[in-house]
């Protein structure tokens, strides 16, 4: 499907930030000035600082068979709030999104079926085109995960749904919840028991499906890699708007997910970045200038839930 383009309104000149992918392994923020991509890996230790300027657009869409995103010919302004980061005519025809949406039944490409670990009582199950890797598990902040199963999309997705409905795991979360379980997870060797007693019930329930399944898969741990060996800080403060003229300044912890913690130079506490909410918006850099214009949200370590016998 072609969007047709209108005529371009004023928009002003600068790279617009595409958020953060994982590629290889690695953490890249993205931003891109018409068709020109620009990508930086993102560096723990390294300062940082953005102006933001508005208004917030839309970014384009992934179409099939592109090896690059298409820029949104319409140029569409979206709300600085606005989970979604595209306009719905991009939205229409971006082939991530039909995919999730299931308006793709077969792609001819190979998926792995996975179990994905956020917490204690947090397991997902979901599948990812196996030429990614762990690309997507990274992406959603998986702090630990076991390739499950193997084979083409119908088959995979219909293992998927059938794993789901058993009621092991679910398809989704959502990012806070997600993130009150960085404070306390266990250790990895629990994290591994748990994903492999829970992928040997998934192949119980996939007996019989077309798919090939993966007993010999390690489980793979993220958490040491996103620093989180010692939970997230005790207290931080969670970026919950940004706006035109706003700055988001500090030094990088190691990224988790998508999100990105920042140190604050005056010592105030780190704050903490969803950069889907940084998507869209025009990007200047900036040195030495704190943090402004920000919404902010404190977060804080709930106490250990008290487990003492009661007296009486």
């Amino acid at each position: 499907m072609t969007i047709p383009a209108p005529q371009q309104p004023d928009r002003p000149a600068g790279w617009v930030s595409t958020g953060l992918s994982w590629q290889d392994g690695r953490a890249v923020l993205g931003a891109v000035r018409g068709a020109r991509v620009h990508e930086r890996a993102v560096e723990t230790g390294a300062e940082v600082g953005w102006l933001l300027g508005g208004p917030r657009r839309c970014t384009g869409a992934w179409l099939a068979g592109a090896t690059e995103r298409t820029p949104c010919p319409h140029h569409a302004v979206i709300d600085p709030d606005a989970a979604a980061t595209q306009c719905p005519a991009c939205q229409s025809v971006d082939r991530g999104l039909a995919l999730a949406r299931d308006q793709i039944l077969d792609d001819g490409r190979t998926y792995l079926l996975y179990l994905a670990w956020f917490g204690e009582g947090l397991l997902k199950v979901g599948l990812t085109a196996e030429q990614r890797g762990d690309s997507r598990l990274l992406e959603q902040g998986a702090l630990a995960y076991a390739f499950t199963a193997r084979g083409g999309l119908p088959a995979v997705r219909r293992a998927e749904l059938t794993v789901a409905a058993s009621g092991l795991a679910r398809e989704r979360y959502k990012s806070r919840l997600k993130a009150d379980h960085w404070w306390s997870h266990g250790d990895a060797p629990h994290r591994r028991t748990v994903l492999t007693e829970a992928r040997g019930q998934a192949h119980r329930l996939l007996d019989g499906h077309a798919v090939e399944l993966l007993a010999d898969r390690p489980v793979v741990d993220h958490v040491e890699r996103y620093g989180l060996a010692g939970g997230a800080p005790e207290v931080y403060q969670e970026v919950a708007g940004l706006a035109d003229g706003a700055v988001v300044a500090g030094r990088l912890r190691p990224p988790i997910g998508k999100h990105l913690f920042l140190d604050q130079a005056d010592g105030s506490g780190p704050l903490l970045l969803d950069t889907r909410r940084l998507t869209g918006w025009t990007l200047t850099a900036v040195a030495g200038r704190p943090s402004e214009g920000l919404v902010l949200r404190e977060r804080v370590r709930p106490p250990e839930p008290d487990t003492q016998e009661a007296l009486f």
